[in-house]
């Protein structure tokens, strides 16, 4: 047995050097040769005048008169699109950024489920670039030390990002405002705190902490109240796993989506991640601190219609959840997969990865369950309501 474990431990350390060769030849395809990431993704001017509330006359008469940088042109003459900081430059000029009012209170919304693999990090990444295209101020915190969402956004958390880099100092107390730790993306709007492997250790010292110091796990949301100022939406990916981190996103957030996939399995832990919220959340109440949330909305996620089962299930979700069930799922999509092995989302690719349908497909059920989540944010800023009544929103 002790001759064995060392061959076991050489073993394990071979996995783990060849696995991150992997990785650095996958993310050096991936990235930029200077090792940068970009967006390579741009709009049509008709999908530019559509975002930011123009016509498209006026566009092209706001780069005649020089007010805004004359659009790059192909060789055959045709505009080659706009990048999004291109199209915030339009939305400067005419005055038309979404943000919510100074007096609406930011909404600080988390993917939650103590389930792994419901894609919960998928929507984080997924619904903080559908609101940035859209012009909203967004902060993406990753709390996950997988840190799957730090490398969407380009930062190599083995490289780039130190445990000095994450939330766990501020959580631990060696630091006193979140300030430190946001890092500026390669999506114009979207700003993140990175996450890293290190993080992982922050949990255990927390738990060393916990005991008798209940108001400690309102530390995530204070920390967040101190940078919410510059923000419209602030957006949660949690680790999958009922801990103290996690438990803390429940505290920081006033808003909780919870991605659920159309599975036995999937349903019956996230009807298990409800009583253990419960729980937490009336232990939490007896010590005076109480979430307040604007709403809480369950998703389909990872929803393939073709497998009778997925489709029962699904339409029981329906029955029972009623309302708190998002109308749009997300299907299970080969664009999504692709995106995903590539370190991406479906938004940012500048051509579909599979066919035109497939990706025009993917991104319509992207964008309705965006488009639903944006309406919910935006009823709880009381300055968006009377724009919201024109629309017939509300």
């Amino acid at each position: 047995m002790t001759n064995a474990d060392p061959v076991e431990l050489e073993q394990l350390e071979f996995l783990y050097s060849r696995s991150q060769d992997v990785l650095a030849a996958l993310r050096h395809d991936v990235f930029a040769p200077e090792g940068v990431k970009t967006l390579r993704k741009t709009w049509t001017i008709s999908e530019a005048a559509e975002l930011v509330g123009r016509s498209q006359q006026s566009i092209r008469l706001a780069e005649k008169e020089g007010k805004l940088p004359p659009s790059k042109r192909l060789e055959s003459g045709r505009r080659s699109g706009y990048a999004l900081s291109t199209i915030n430059q339009m939305r400067q000029l005419f005055g038309t950024w979404p943000w919510r009012a100074k007096s609406d209170e930011p909404v600080i919304l988390s993917f939650s489920n103590f389930k792994g693999g419901v894609g919960k990090s998928s929507f984080a990444c997924h619904s903080a670039q559908y609101f940035a295209i859209r012009g909203y101020r967004v902060l993406l915190v990753d709390l996950d030390s997988q840190a799957s969402t730090t490398t969407v956004f380009g930062f190599n958390p083995d490289i780039d990002i130190t445990e000095h880099d994450t939330i766990a100092p501020y959580l631990l107390g060696d630091q006193h405002s979140l300030h430190y730790a946001i890092k500026p993306t390669h999506w114009p709007g979207i700003d993140l705190i990175p996450s890293a492997l290190h993080f992982y250790g922050a949990e255990y010292e927390l738990a060393a902490q916990i005991s008798g110091n209940v108001p400690l796990l309102e530390s995530l949301r204070a920390g967040l109240d101190g940078v919410s100022g510059k923000y419209d939406i602030i957006i949660l990916d949690p680790p999958p796993a009922l801990g103290l981190v996690s438990v803390s996103a429940l505290v920081a957030a006033n808003a909780l989506v919870i991605p659920v996939p159309p599975a036995n399995i999937d349903f019956a832990s996230t009807a298990h991640f409800f009583g253990m919220v419960i729980d937490a959340l009336s232990s939490l109440r007896k010590h005076g601190v109480t979430p307040n949330y604007k709403f809480v909305k369950v998703a389909l996620s990872k929803y393939d219609e073709r497998k009778s089962t997925q489709a029962a299930i699904a339409g029981m979700m329906s029955q029972v959840f009623g309302t708190s069930l998002l109308t749009t799922p997300i299907k299970d999509s080969a664009e999504i997969d692709n995106a995903s092995a590539r370190f991406e989302t479906v938004y940012e690719q500048p051509a579909p990865l599979t066919s035109r349908e497939v990706h025009r497909r993917c991104l319509a059920y992207l964008d309705g369950l965006n488009r639903e989540l944006e309406i919910l944010i935006r009823k709880t800023w009381p300055s968006h309501h009377v724009a919201l009544r024109e629309a017939g929103l509300m």
